[in-house]
């Protein structure tokens, strides 16, 4: 059950919406089912002779009397409003169930107190079988405003308590920190123009997934506009700084053809730019030419980092695992946008669905993922998709996911905790469309019995106790095709299988050869890496023997240009 709390000025307005037919003629038997008094309230449904004039007059009462008492207009923003809607798949509740409904909420949130004989007047109007609307003016029979501080929060808890006593489906409690979802006007519009979502809806994706590319706050504003998003900055009157900006959608105008602009912080609240600035420290261009030797690095240290944030999930320090979250969702939107497979829809709902799970009232050590942030933009930069790299990214990516929600659970984030549970669930189905043929390719490729035999008695050794569960894992063939390549790379595969397995426990592992084959898969190759090492030093004692540099420029091998590109 969904409570929608908003305040405006026009009670006449508000009364001829509800008893109307509907934007687009959904409303159906519009009446009235409870209100401060049922006599007193003029049932525009049921009576053919009241008007909207008479019942908004009727609501209008207090209103009115104190803007006479005290000579002034009237009070600002006195209509209050809000539609409870019961979920999907709910059952119909009756008029009476709904009347009780309406009370209970009124009373919680502070506009008619049970018994209270001065209360706000309000009326609770249902036009569908699977909602009503609770409409009140904000002015006490005493004169007096109600208290209606946090009047939202304590609808949606007076609602969990209904959901209970009713047997409705129980929806999960918020905290204040989502982002705020599109209003009926805009939906609409979106529905009229033959959109899936509405404008705020695509621009806060287009926001989240530059902000998680870009390396500073230039780049952010400049990615947005080359996509054709209109930007507009509200610069300090003393300063000059930038300490705000707006975004409009393409083709988004309102009836006078102007653009329709929506805040940062109206978008998301990491999304404001302070929040934004936290995220986005001032890196150098040249701070990412590091990978370009080779490849693979920016996925094999993305994954090295996704592992780190694993751990600290599982620690006590609240603000510094907000952070590596808000990182974590960075990390989504670039491996998408870096990956060209089939499960690439699956990894950009992940991305979308994990953003519920970035916010919550706990303030995030942004600092303290620095290394993972900085690992995930240099996916923005990958040259390829290595393949077996690719996968034990994503791999590892399924389990910080189902860590995050975990996490959230054990902190009663129970929206946050749904909404990292489902991440998890389409990152999971993306990891078994990417890793089903590199694994099928990877047990073809299998080395011959002897050697096979020797990675067994390796097994055997180094973990004793996860022997026979990983050699019976239908995995096992592909692994002993990633050992013979660790092999080849100058790894020493009794001595890997030791290092790996001690990483965390394998214990709960369903398949941990699957495991195994993709920690291994991360480790980086040590032969090239003794190479590139003996051709820098090899390069810096050339320079070093040379008193005078040429001055004509001397031409590159292929691979020192690469590296220094």
């Amino acid at each position: 059950m969904v409570p929608d709390v908003s305040t405006g000025s026009d009670t006449r307005g508000l009364i001829a919406y509800l008893f109307g037919p509907g934007r687009r003629d959904e409303h159906t038997d519009p009446h009235i089912v409870a209100a401060w008094d049922m006599a007193g309230a003029s049932d525009l449904g049921r009576d053919p002779a009241a008007t909207y004039s008479q019942l908004a007059k009727r609501l209008d009462t207090h209103v009115d009397l104190r803007t006479r008492e005290l000579g002034s207009k009237k009070s600002p923003q006195h209509v209050w409003h809000c539609p409870v809607r019961t979920a999907p798949g709910d059952r119909y509740l009756t008029d009476v169930e709904w009347a009780e409904v309406a009370r209970r909420i009124v009373h919680a949130a502070g506009i008619a107190p049970e018994g209270d004989e001065k209360a706000c007047r309000w009326i609770a109007v249902r036009h569908a079988d699977d909602h009503i609307h609770i409409m009140a003016t904000t002015v006490r029979a005493d004169g007096r405003r109600p208290r209606t501080h946090r009047d939202g929060q304590r609808a949606q808890a007076e609602c969990r308590k209904i959901e209970a006593e009713f047997g409705l489906r129980r929806l999960k409690s918020g905290d204040l920190t989502a982002p705020r979802t599109p209003t009926s006007a805009e939906r609409a519009k979106a529905e009229r123009q033959g959109q899936a979502v509405t404008a705020r809806q695509w621009l806060r994706e287009q926001a989240y997934a530059v902000a998680a590319a870009v390396r500073n706050e230039a780049d952010y504003f400049t990615v947005l506009q080359s996509l054709g998003i209109k930007v507009k900055t509200r610069l300090g009157p003393e300063t000059g700084d930038v300490i705000g900006y707006s975004l409009a959608a393409p083709g988004d105008t309102n009836v006078a053809g102007e653009p329709v602009w929506y805040g940062g912080s109206k978008l998301a609240p990491d999304l404001s730019i302070n929040r934004l600035r936290e995220r986005l420290p001032d890196q150098k261009v040249a701070d990412h030419s590091r990978y370009v030797a080779d490849p693979a690095d920016p996925w094999r240290h993305t994954t090295i980092a996704v592992h780190a944030a694993r751990t600290v999930l599982y620690s006590s320090d609240d603000a510094a695992a907000h952070g590596y979250l808000a990182a974590f969702g960075d990390v989504l939107y670039n491996i998408a946008n870096a990956t060209t497979g089939p499960h690439r829809a699956e990894l950009r709902a992940a991305a979308m669905a994990l953003n519920r799970a970035r916010h919550s009232a706990t303030r995030a050590d942004h600092q303290a993922a620095t290394a993972l942030r900085k690992a995930a933009k240099e996916l923005v930069y990958a040259s390829s998709e290595p393949d077996g790299l690719a996968i034990a990214l994503l791999f590892a990516t399924v389990h910080l996911a189902r860590a995050a929600a975990n996490w959230h659970e054990q902190r009663g984030h129970e929206q946050q905790a749904a909404a990292a549970e489902e991440a998890f669930r389409h990152l999971q189905a993306g990891y078994q469309q990417a890793a089903a043929p590199v694994l099928a390719d990877l047990a073809r490729r299998a080395p011959r019995a002897a050697t096979a035999r020797r990675f067994e008695q390796d097994v055997r050794v180094a973990l004793p106790d996860h022997a026979d569960q990983i050699l019976a894992d239908p995995a096992w063939a592909a692994l002993t095709t990633t050992l013979a390549h660790a092999e080849t790379a100058g790894h020493n595969p009794r001595r890997l299988l030791a290092e790996v397995g001690s990483q965390r426990e394998l214990g709960s592992a369903e398949h941990p050869a699957e495991v195994l084959n993709w920690r291994i898969t991360a480790q980086p190759n040590r032969r090239a890496q003794a190479a590139r090492r003996q051709s820098t030093i090899s390069g810096t004692s050339a320079r070093s023997a040379t008193p005078h540099p040429p001055v004509a420029p001397v031409a590159t091998r292929p691979e020192e240009h690469s590296r220094h590109r």
